[in-house]
């Protein structure tokens, strides 16, 4: 299994426009300043890519799809895992439409989170389009709650809590799990991941709390309970900085960067 991190930014990407407004006054550790030095701090919203055998399953579509796909070159994707519906993980779906002309994509969700997307993206579903010609992406949805198959691997929504939302997911795909916004972990979470290979989790700032997003202490404490052989901290904002936070971190411990790789063998 090969995962590509398409964006391991938080939901203002990074540097966020607050920054260049104010000249980076704002920017608490001087990362979008060495955004221009050191493309690591360039990071664009949380999305991940999961190829296996000759599938890629794409796991949200954030607003920075296009250039993620193109960056990557991304020739196909064959199914689509939403973790919930806010704008920084679906906005990107109407450039799904490139890769449905010749076939039709699934995208897999929880009843909520479906909802969501067909009323946001209306033109999509509606029976009578209000649209003609080629804008269209040839999509269906499919509600999960519990363990499927997707070509031949097993894959559990696992329920977190973020916010307000009635439901939210990470996903395990096989011995992979990807849990990019949450601040607690259902009981039935906990019971998915035993025995991963490979953690790629929300931290998204150092040490302020955040009332919907696990920071990276927090995470730290997770990661260590469900001891993965590798872990990655991922949904970024600009208050971690990959040089001059690393000391929190263990050796099985790391940051996720734009474009990096991973393989679970």
């Amino acid at each position: 299994m090969k995962i590509t991190i398409l964006g391991s930014g938080t939901s203002h990407g990074v540097p966020p426009l607050d920054c260049m407004i104010s000249n980076n006054e704002r920017c608490p550790k001087g990362v979008c300043r060495e955004a221009e030095v050191d493309p690591r701090h360039r990071r664009s919203r949380s999305s991940i890519a999961v190829e296996y055998g000759d599938y890629l399953v794409l796991v949200d579509v954030s607003p920075d799809f296009r250039n993620q796909a193109l960056r990557e070159r991304l020739k196909h994707i064959d199914a689509v895992l939403l973790t919930h519906s806010h704008a920084d993980h679906i906005a990107g779906i109407p450039d799904i439409r490139s890769y449905t002309r010749e076939r039709e994509l699934t995208l897999y969700g929880s009843a909520e989170t479906v909802r969501y997307v067909r009323r946001s993206f209306g033109y999509i579903f509606d029976e009578r389009p209000c649209m003609e010609g080629g804008g269209i992406p040839k999509l269906q949805t499919k509600s999960v709650k519990t363990p499927f198959d997707l070509f031949g691997t097993p894959v559990a929504p696992l329920p977190v809590v973020h916010g307000s939302l009635e439901e939210c997911f990470g996903y395990r795909i096989g011995n992979l799990a990807y849990i990019p916004d949450f601040k607690v972990l259902h009981d039935e979470a906990w019971e998915l991941l035993s025995g991963i290979d490979t953690l790629i989790i929300d931290a998204l700032r150092d040490t302020r709390p955040h009332s919907t997003h696990s920071i990276l202490p927090e995470s730290i404490a997770l990661a260590k309970k469900l001891k993965p052989r590798k872990c990655y901290f991922t949904h970024l904002c600009h208050d971690i900085h990959y040089r001059r936070d690393a000391f929190m971190l263990e050796e099985w411990m790391h940051f996720a960067w734009d474009g990096l790789r991973i393989t679970i063998g």
